[in-house]
């Protein structure tokens, strides 16, 4: 049973959202302000979490700097309907997904389930074929599924189930352009639909990662109007 921690100052959310969560399964920790809910993860990580972007204390995008700062974990974004700026830089800080408020309940649980099969296939190496569950080298890259462990030119460098997909996709294939559409296919399940920005995002935050490692790092290449390349080493 998968645990589920729903961080949001509206009551009537927490309540109704945990009540669908708890039906389909889920082990659910509800909180209704940021800092309170990253107390309890200090002590023990959910197996992913959904949060909203404005609370009191904490907001969402505080949260998840926080938790990005030792954990991986998926988190789904809440956002209110005109706060695009906020999705934006919520894909680019490290959330996963993002679901606007108001929402479908059924939406969002499908969303979860999606992110949750995404981080099995991760950590048990079925992402594809046998041979993409092993240790894969490209240059100064070395990506190993079966442990989610990333490292370039020997210095480890820690993802989102979301952002290892992507990588994983691009570098299986030096040389070769991967459309936005084919990325979205490997980072997300057919029935939820993501714009190009979100790929866009993710990459963003990708890139600066690698370059967290290695300022020089430009192996993923942009092609405008066509998707991204990874040149090999």
């Amino acid at each position: 049973m998968s645990k589920i921690a729903l961080v949001d100052d509206d009551r009537n959310i927490l309540t109704s959202v945990s009540m669908t969560l708890e039906a389909e399964g889920f082990e659910v920790d509800t909180y209704n302000e940021g800092q309170s809910a990253l107390d309890a993860f200090n002590k023990k990580m959910p197996d992913m979490a959904v949060l909203d972007i404005k609370m009191p204390r904490m907001d969402g995008m505080d949260l998840l700097q926080r938790l990005r700062q030792k954990s991986a974990m998926p988190v789904i974004f809440l956002t209110s309907k005109d706060e695009e700026i906020d999705e934006v830089l919520g894909l680019c800080m490290g959330a996963d997904d993002y679901v606007k408020k108001p929402f479908s309940q059924r939406l969002l649980v499908e969303r979860i389930r999606a992110l949750l099969r995404r981080q099995d296939a991760v950590a048990t190496g079925e992402t594809g074929t046998t041979e993409e569950t092993k240790v894969m080298v490209r240059g100064h890259l070395s990506m190993d599924p079966l442990r989610h462990a990333v490292t370039w030119k020997g210095k480890d460098v820690s993802l989102t189930v979301t952002e290892f997909l992507l990588l994983q996709a691009l570098a299986q294939r030096p040389g070769f352009v991967k459309s936005r559409d084919q990325l979205m296919d490997v980072a997300y399940d057919d029935q939820v639909y993501v714009d190009d920005r979100t790929i866009d995002s993710h990459i963003k935050r990708l890139r600066k990662k690698m370059r967290m490692a290695d300022d020089e790092f430009s192996a993923i290449e942009t092609l405008y109007g066509i998707g991204y390349r990874y040149n090999e080493d």
